[in-house]
């Protein structure tokens, strides 16, 4: 079944241009452990199963990349002024990104809520609010699409949205009223 739906969800994506731009541009950059995450996914797969257009609701692209080797906003900033020089708006203002290896750094500060470090790009996906939100996607070299999941595809594809079962975190209601608010064909679980 997780086939199945990784091939679904992967249709979805390389049906939608902007998304693929950036896949392609992200991929050109090279940036060590790279990944395209949350709503720049999960929205596309919630639009098309809810006869949206693809882009609806889609306001930015988060690309999160992993490098321990210096964790100060300086380095990260490097990769950010990189990053927005290789896009042309509107998608210059609409990607994100920060460096995955140093989110424990302003994460308490940030959201009142303690953020253990992390080893990897992926791992962060287990920490999301919903199971609906913790998938990444990257383009690799030769073309294919690697897709993270931790908790699997099955709260996309019913239309869940429910707390990550490994994390409570403080936002999961005000997260929960604004998607219902865009996608009211949503489940939601207490």
């Amino acid at each position: 079944m997780t086939d199945l739906l990784e091939r679904r969800l992967e249709d979805i994506l390389r049906a939608s241009p902007s998304l693929m731009q950036v896949l392609t541009t992200a991929r050109d950059l090279a940036l060590p452990d790279w990944m395209i995450f949350s709503g720049a996914i999960y929205q596309r797969a919630l639009n098309q199963l809810t006869g949206r257009d693809l882009d609806y609701g889609i306001k930015d692209y988060d690309l999160g990349y992993f490098d321990a080797s210096d964790t100060s906003y300086e380095a990260e900033d490097v990769v950010i002024r990189k990053v927005a020089a290789a896009f042309e708006p509107p998608l210059r203002e609409m990607v994100e990104v920060r460096n995955q290896a140093r989110v424990h750094l302003w994460f308490e500060g940030k959201f009142g809520e303690p953020y253990a470090p992390l080893t990897c790009t992926a791992e962060a996906l287990g920490r999301f609010v919903s199971p609906l939100f913790a998938v990444g996607v990257r383009l690799e070299t030769d073309g294919r699409l690697t897709i993270a999941a931790p908790f699997g595809l099955d709260d996309i594809f019913a239309l869940r949205l429910r707390p990550n079962p490994d994390r409570r975190t403080n936002g999961f209601a005000r997260t929960a009223a604004s998607a219902k608010a865009r996608w009211p064909e949503l489940s939601v679980e207490p």
